[in-house]
């Protein structure tokens, strides 16, 4: 980011933590009984959390705001001070959350607070010169928070708002999230029944209905053919290992609290897997490797299970079970640069077939605490930053924010919307070699330690697949619409030629539904634009009579009529160049 970018990032903050202070000022004035707890910016706006008796309604959310209005007008400065501990406590006495938050400050740390009007809080800063600053803002929702994020601690209520330099800006805002609304995975994985999820039968569980079923089978396979294209092989391996696998892989002593409970067979304890590397190792020891051999790609579309807490859970962007287009890279140090350039390749080229165009890098180095020599490191990270230079990636660079075990390259694409997705992973890995001593022989004839590299391209199935219902909120493109084609009969007259149209496309490859209903047309055709169906193709008497179909298309509206033979070249050939 620019020197300005990060002065306005900052500015922004700063006059969002402010509205937040504004925020806490204007429910204490209605609801005194409220107790205040912490309210900082976030990215989309800011928050605030409140002990309160009862729920907050959409009707105290609208007085909240009427009350805030009334502060920001009264513009009053924002006053810093710097009070002692003892002075502190007496300030925030009916305050216990902040009492508590006080208590643990460091003794000799410097205790601030800040005014503005009758309201202080315990804060740090900065703010803005004065609430008159605050002048474009708008309350958003009501949600339940635990304090500290422990389901263990009280219930709070969090108020989200969110605030801007301008009202148009503001405005803008708003209109972006009426469309995102309108986009929104859940609603439309449920209007075009797309999915569900198992909440009353096990939350955090995907079904995938018949037409997310076509999506998923277009993707996996296209997937498929691309990465045999690009020199992978592919794996299946088990749902579950001995706990002495995930002993040995660490994850038992890392990750514990995300893997489910074992399960007891013939006396041992097994697991389901949290991750599919384990078992690639596995599949690389059942014999001794030679430099000749390498590099090894290896790619999965591995399913697995990690326990999220309920209140995380969101429709396909966060899940317990899902299935990860994963791959691991094996290969020698002499090879590594070549390896990820070729991945980071790889991975824009299967973006822009998707439809994704605005990608960002983030790269991360090694911490303070790493394992892997030195040495190793250093490639690995050249060979990053060669990578998405070669690339001509725009790339922030995250010193020091590397895994212990190997610095990694994460891919954020945007949507239709400009919303900032984290997708792909490149990651290096110095710890699993050595903890399963994976090894292969050189050219000297010695052994040697492979280099290792995780990568998520997709991210996850699930995951992606939300993401793809909005960025194209629904209306996909022809080759990965569940049904691409829709013959509408005029009446039932017409059935029977219908029937023939359809299965000549599907001989083509086209996925195609017919709709003979006893229903009139208008009605028909309506229904098949909200389903999103890319071609209509209408059959009356007259195209019975000269074999042809009337198409309507989606993106085009009337396209007239043609032969059917000559509407399937079109199809198939707009399929396959998308592809």
């Amino acid at each position: 980011m620019t020197e300005k970018g990060d002065k306005e990032l900052l500015e922004l903050e700063t006059l969002r933590h402010s509205a937040a202070h504004v925020m806490a000022d204007a429910v204490k004035r209605l609801f005194p009984e409220a107790k205040i707890t912490i309210g900082p910016a976030i990215e989309e706006g800011f928050y605030y959390d409140f002990d309160f008796k009862r729920p907050f309604t959409q009707e105290d959310l609208a007085k909240i705001e009427k009350e805030m209005h009334g502060i920001v007008a009264a513009a009053l400065p924002f006053v810093r001070e710097e009070v002692t501990r003892e002075k502190a406590r007496g300030i925030f006495k009916a305050e216990p959350y902040k009492i508590e938050i006080l208590e643990e400050l460091p003794e000799g740390e410097p205790i601030t607070i800040y005014r503005h009007g009758d309201f202080v809080d315990l804060c740090r800063g900065p703010h803005v010169k004065d609430t008159g600053k605050i002048s474009a803002f708008k309350l958003m929702s009501v949600a339940g928070a635990y304090w500290r994020g422990d389901e263990k601690n009280a219930q709070l209520q969090r108020i989200y708002g969110t605030a801007f330099p301008s009202q148009a800006e503001l405005d803008e805002h708003l209109v972006r999230l009426e469309e995102a609304a309108k986009r929104d995975h859940r609603k439309l994985g449920r209007d075009l029944d797309l999915y569900s999820t198992m909440d009353e039968y096990g939350g955090g569980l995907v079904l995938w209905h018949p037409k997310g079923g076509r999506i998923r089978d277009a993707i996996e396979t296209f997937w498929k053919e691309q990465h045999y294209k690009n020199g992978y092989d592919i794996l299946y391996t088990p749902h579950l290992g001995r706990a002495t696998l995930w002993e040995t892989s660490g994850h038992l002593d890392f990750y514990r609290d995300s893997m489910y409970s074992p399960m007891d067979i013939d006396g041992n304890d097994y697991f389901i897997k949290p991750m599919n590397c384990p078992f690639h190792i596995m599949v690389y020891k059942t014999q001794m490797r030679s430099y000749r051999d390498l590099p090894l790609r290896w790619a999965e579309l591995g399913t697995v299970y990690r326990y999220e807490k309920s209140g995380v859970l969101h429709g396909l962007l966060r899940v317990r079970g899902f299935t990860q287009d994963d791959a691991h890279i094996i290969c020698t140090p002499e090879q590594i640069d070549n390896e990820i350039r070729e991945v980071l390749r790889f991975s824009m080229f299967m973006w822009k077939s998707f439809g994704f165009t605005d990608i960002k890098a983030y790269l991360a180095t090694r911490p303070e605490k790493a394992v892997g020599e030195p040495e190793r490191w250093d490639q690995a990270i050249a060979a990053l930053k060669n990578a998405v230079t070669e690339e001509k990636l725009d790339y922030e660079l995250d010193e020091g924010g590397g895994a212990f075990y190997g610095p990694k390259i994460d891919l954020k694409v945007r949507d239709a919307l400009g919303r900032e997705w984290q997708m792909t992973t490149i990651q290096f890995d110095f710890n699993l070699p050595e903890r399963f001593d994976m090894n292969y022989i050189g050219a000297d004839g010695q052994r040697h330690r492979p280099y290792m590299v995780h990568r998520a391209l997709l991210g996850s199935l699930e995951r992606f697949f939300g993401v793809l219902i909005e960025h194209y909120a629904g209306a996909f493109p022809t080759w990965l619409a569940p049904v691409q084609a829709v013959v509408i009969s005029v009446s039932e007259a017409q059935s029977t030629y219908a029937a023939k149209v359809a299965s000549i496309l599907r001989e083509r490859g086209v996925r195609v539904d017919v709709d003979d209903r006893n229903e009139k047309l208008g009605f028909k055709i309506r229904e098949a634009q909200v389903k999103k169906v890319p071609y209509m193709l209408v059959v009356g008497g007259k195209e019975v009579e000269s074999q042809a179909v009337a198409v309507r298309s989606r993106a085009s509206g009337d396209l007239g009529a043609m032969p059917v033979a000559e509407f399937a070249d079109r199809i198939v050939s707009e399929i396959a160049e998308k592809k």
